[in-house]
């Protein structure tokens, strides 16, 4: 999160919905602005002028079940209330509609009523509802869960930024949007500032704008995580900063606040390794798998885990049949369980620059080495050569489908992937062996057998004498050097 966006820190989870209420004594509605920790509910008129205090909720599937599960659990009274949720954009109709309801009841009211009433299940026994709540966990959304639909999309401030529907679908990426993800990986946008376009590579997301419209979030790349400022009211603590830095998780649970409720959030947060930015997931989303690559998970390794603290796993079978052992950790940008495999070169590096901030030395962190590249995953062959700062070939698409090939070079102080075509690569390649006899000669100090009697430095791309002179002292035999022994 960069100082810009400081005083205007985005949520954990997009909050769109509200939660209106009926009060059965009072026989009136009212909407839910914020509940304390006695559990009791504190709620305002709904006007407009008190739209910007009303409780937002999310609106899609779990999540909203999630929040008011537990929202329903704390609160002192809950069979005093009937609730409701209704759109931002038309809440305070809605409330008024409801209120004519209320007071003078009509079929058409009552369907009202009936359509927007939130009723919450019976709650079994907290530690059996833990319980099951983790034999069910699934490690991601479920498949048919979508929180958007590309109609809501729009696709004309996609072709601004130079994307479109067909190319997202043909990189996998239009698939995560839709399900409230950032996209996997970093892509190549342009946004056009009326004198100048800037090109960048950024990752994007969907969010519910305050209108109830769907709009594209760019989440661009930041030199570091901004560590030194506080998240939702939360001061990160060496301990945190460290452990961010080494594993990109924080490991453990912290109460962030709602700005505009003061609610509290209990939430994980982690490093987005792309960006830097920093992001945090609340517990009510977090899921966790059954098994882990063959390994079950017990109760108390799971609940490890759902505190966002790092797990070490034994056993665990790879997709090429191996057993392995590694430190598993939830992630809250990824949202699922990732391996914490040896990261000690980036960890180091993003140490070095963190302490160079706090001094006002400004350093990039160095990028994690992708796996993919412009859509073309590498296989395991391929990755462990480029990640070795080797050249490897590469057969791609372009954005009509169309193959080409190349080469790809990663370079490990700037972070970046460098292409070449065949005809560049080609080129390079022969320039670099062309020069190769010069250097050697006049800067590593070794022989060239056709040169080696030349006394000038040889030029560029030179292997053999370059005129008549030279042939000359090439070919003319060195006399023998005299003995420096004693005279008798």
């Amino acid at each position: 999160m960069s100082e810009e966006t400081t005083n205007k820190q985005e949520m954990p989870e997009q909050l769109s919905d509200i939660l209106l209420v009926l009060d059965k004594e009072k026989m009136k509605i009212q909407a839910v602005k914020s509940i304390d920790e006695k559990g009791k509910m504190e709620t305002v008129d709904p006007t407009k002028e008190n739209q910007s205090q009303f409780m937002r909720v999310d609106k899609h599937g779990d999540f909203f079940s999630n929040f008011f599960s537990n929202f329903f659990r704390q609160l002192k009274d809950p069979t005093n209330f009937s609730f409701f949720k209704v759109a931002m954009p038309e809440a305070v109709e809605k409330a008024k509609e409801m209120q004519k309801q209320v007071d003078k009841p009509t079929p058409e009211g009552e369907k009202v009523m009936k359509e927007h009433e939130v009723k919450a299940e019976p709650q079994p026994d907290k530690k059996q509802e833990n319980k099951n709540n983790m034999e069910t966990a699934q490690t991601t959304t479920e498949a048919t869960e979508y929180r958007y639909k590309p109609e809501q999309i729009d696709w004309d401030t996609m072709k601004n930024l130079g994307l479109s529907k067909e190319y997202l679908e043909k990189r996998n990426l239009l698939d995560p949007l839709l399900r409230g993800y950032k996209t996997n990986e970093l892509l190549p946008i342009g946004i056009n500032l009326g004198g100048s376009i800037l090109r960048t590579d950024a990752r994007l997301s969907l969010q519910q704008g305050e209108d109830g419209n769907v709009i594209v979030a760019i989440h661009g790349i930041k030199k570091e995580p901004a560590l030194h400022l506080e998240l939702f009211g939360h001061k990160f603590t060496d301990e945190d900063k460290k452990n961010l830095l080494e594993t990109g998780n924080m490991g453990r649970v912290v109460n962030l606040v709602n700005t505009k409720t003061g609610e509290l959030m209990p939430s994980i947060i982690s490093i987005d390794r792309l960006t830097n930015d920093i992001t945090a997931l609340r517990t009510d989303f977090i899921k966790i798998p059954d098994e882990i690559k063959g390994v079950k998970l017990n109760d108390e390794q799971k609940q490890t885990l759902m505190e966002g603290k790092p797990l070490y796993l034994e056993g665990m079978t790879s997709t090429k049949g191996k057993e392995f052992s590694a430190t598993v950790q939830f992630n809250a940008d990824k949202r699922y369980v990732e391996f914490l495999f040896d990261r000690s070169n980036n960890n180091q590096q993003a140490q070095t620059n963190q302490q160079n901030n706090q001094q006002g030395n400004q350093q990039s962190q160095p990028q994690e080495v992708p796996k993919t590249f412009r859509g073309k995953e590498l296989d395991n062959e391929q990755y462990d050569k480029f990640k070795a700062g080797q050249t490897i070939y590469v057969e791609l698409k372009d954005k009509k489908d169309q193959p080409y090939k190349g080469y790809i070079t990663f370079d490990k102080d700037t972070g970046k992937t460098k292409f070449e075509f065949p005809g560049q690569y080609k080129a390079r390649v022969e320039a670099a062996e062309t020069h190769k006899t010069q250097t050697a000669v006049n800067s590593e100090g070794k022989t060239n057998e056709a040169t080696k009697n030349v006394q000038e430095p040889l030029k560029s791309g030179q292997q053999a004498p370059k005129n008549k002179q030279q042939q000359e002292q090439q070919n003319e035999p060195k006399a023998p050097k005299q003995s420096r022994g004693r005279k008798v």
